[in-house]
């Protein structure tokens, strides 16, 4: 079986500065849950107004929790990371970035949170709490749950929650099921990137589907939480009253969730970053550009086809 490995990927030369720290927390993977929160507050401006001081506070709000939860992530994990052949060359366990800089800049993310959630209302406040304890909890479930997947899926979600209630201050039945989609979306992939770690996992007794399961049956759960997140994407739209080009991107969405687990075998792991960075890249890209073409069409006046 082969699979992917975090050593043939690494810098040959130690990092430096910010561009080790962006490294470290995988900055570039913030396409994953940014767009999701730019879409949901999109379609929570369409029955109010928004202003370009909350759009950039619910950017600084996802940058800087997402940037606190993979520096707790890989604090936390460090003697896990030296150990695993995958992740030893991390920057932590190699030594590129020191433990005391990766608290400092993972505590002042936490306090930027806090200060951007502050900033978008009471109500977001009052709920960032909830967040961190998602957010920075996740590094744990993996010690003792299989469902680490689901709860790391959670945790992402509560990013268009988050932008939903920062536009509307109050929730509703649109970001339930968007929550529900990226909950189902990020765990699906998760147990495909969390294949590559099967076998270590296992040795180090840690919990997660792979582990417990198995490659055949990791292969079937993911793709089945991969179909709940296209029905709750559809059912999003039918809440949100969207349109045809939403439901068209939905269905673009769909066709790439087939191609992911096209290219995921049980006898060759060795495309998992293509399934796990590239094609969900696309499917985040793909849900914001099919939100914002509905919503401008609908505000040229053109009558886009109701979805229900």
């Amino acid at each position: 079986m082969t699979v992917p490995n975090e050593k043939a990927l690494a810098s040959p030369s130690p990092g430096h500065g910010l561009v080790a720290f962006g490294r470290m927390i995988k900055f570039s993977h913030s396409i994953f849950a940014l767009p999701f929160a730019l879409a949901a507050a999109a379609m929570a401006a369409r029955a109010t107004t928004i202003h370009f001081s909350v759009l950039l506070g619910v950017v600084v709000a996802m940058v800087a929790a997402r940037t606190a939860a993979m520096g707790w992530n890989r604090i936390i994990d460090r003697h896990i990371d030296a150990k695993n052949p995958r992740t030893e060359t991390r920057e932590i366990p190699s030594g590129k970035i020191s433990l005391k800089v990766a608290w400092a800049a993972t505590v002042l993310s936490i306090a930027v949170f806090v200060g951007a959630a502050a900033y978008l209302g009471p109500l977001c406040l009052k709920l960032s709490p909830v967040a961190l304890f998602f957010l920075l909890g996740y590094s744990y479930t993996k010690r003792f749950t299989w469902l680490c997947h689901v709860f790391l899926g959670i945790a992402i979600a509560g990013g268009p929650a988050g932008a939903w209630i920062a536009v509307t201050n109050s929730f509703g039945a649109t970001p339930a099921w968007l929550m529900l989609a990226v909950t189902t979306w990020i765990g699906g992939f998760d147990i495909l990137y969390a294949l590559s770690d099967m076998e270590y996992d296992r040795k180090a007794k840690l919990h997660s589907i792979p582990a417990r399961f198995g490659i055949r049956t990791s292969l079937v759960l993911s793709a089945l939480l991969h179909a709940v997140a296209f029905a709750a994407l559809v059912m999003t739209g039918i809440t949100a009253g969207m349109g045809v080009a939403y439901l068209a991107g939905v269905g673009l969405i769909g066709g790439i969730l087939i191609w992911e687990h096209s290219i995921v075998r049980p006898g060759d792991l060795s495309r998992l970053n293509m399934a796990f960075f590239t094609l969900n890249g696309y499917v985040s890209m793909a849900f914001l550009a099919a939100t914002l073409l509905d919503i401008g069409i609908d505000s040229y006046g053109f009558i886009p086809l109701p979805m229900g």
